[in-house]
């Protein structure tokens, strides 16, 4: 989900709005969007799913363009144990909005 939503979102926010293509809500009404506890969930859910589609990519491009996999363990704990933390700091950020 997260290869299919992420190019949209950049497309929208970085082609589409400064060409005004695209009107885009106002900060204010953005950030009462942003305040709702279903918003807030379905955000953390992007995030989650964004870190990890990296994780998993980044360690099949080590394993299969380095040439890597004798360190498939170590690889595999240290990129999705990135992801981990990366989705921990996300959920911090969204729940301290409040």
């Amino acid at each position: 989900m997260a290869a299919l939503f992420l190019p949209v979102l950049l497309v929208v926010l970085f082609i589409a709005s400064p060409l005004e293509w695209v009107e885009l809500v106002t900060f204010d009404e953005l950030q009462r969007l942003v305040r709702h506890p279903l918003m807030r969930l379905g955000l953390f859910g992007f995030v989650f799913l964004c870190f990890f589609h990296w994780a998993h990519r980044f360690r099949y491009t080590l394993y299969d363009g380095l040439q890597l996999s004798h360190l498939a363990q170590l690889i595999a704990v240290l990129t999705y144990g990135i992801a981990t933390a990366l989705t921990a700091a996300g959920a911090y950020v969204l729940w301290g909005l409040g």
